[in-house]
């Protein structure tokens, strides 16, 4: 199933789609249209879908998109019509592919400083008195790395053309 590289699944009255989705790396075509009222969200792993060309969404009920979706490098054709989109905003879906992937990535961005922050206060909560004087410089190093990474992940996985 991994060479599967066109799968069309309209009028099937999906539910939902399975987590193991995103194993179907080299998938180019995905059709998801007109399952109405049954598929309303897509798994997280829908970013791992690395080749993914065109996509069809059309005439079902998804609210929002995968935080993931921005790493869909491949993307050049999608068809959200007919959705009640809400996440990204309207007002980036009508702007096309390149804005919805590029605030997508941003947001999925935004999502891993956000965890990033959170794990360095715990660590630093659950530290006191001398072992937390004596790997501060530990600490700081261990974020700057993680900050490079962050930022190279997010050169990565916004559309080509988009900047900062």
């Amino acid at each position: 199933m991994k060479s599967l590289r066109y799968l069309d699944a309209r009028f099937n009255e999906l539910h939902g789609l399975p987590i193991a989705i995103g194993k179907l790396t080299s998938l180019e075509v995905l059709n998801l249209s007109n399952n109405f009222s049954d598929l309303q969200e897509l798994p997280e792993t829908f970013g791992d879908l690395s080749s993914l060309r065109e996509l069809d969404l059309s005439n079902n009920q998804i609210h929002a998109l995968p935080d993931t979706f921005g790493r869909l490098d491949s993307l050049t054709k999608l068809n959200l019509e007919q959705n009640p989109i809400e996440l990204p905003p309207m007002e980036v879906v009508n702007e096309g592919i390149l804005a919805i992937k590029s605030y997508m990535a941003e947001r999925w961005l935004d999502i891993l400083a956000e965890e990033e922050k959170k794990n360095t206060h715990e660590l630093q909560e659950g530290q006191s008195g001398w072992v937390t004087r004596r790997t501060m410089n530990y600490e700081v190093t261990v974020q700057q790395d993680i900050g490079d990474l962050l930022l190279e992940a997010a050169q990565h996985m916004l559309p080509k053309g988009c900047g900062w």
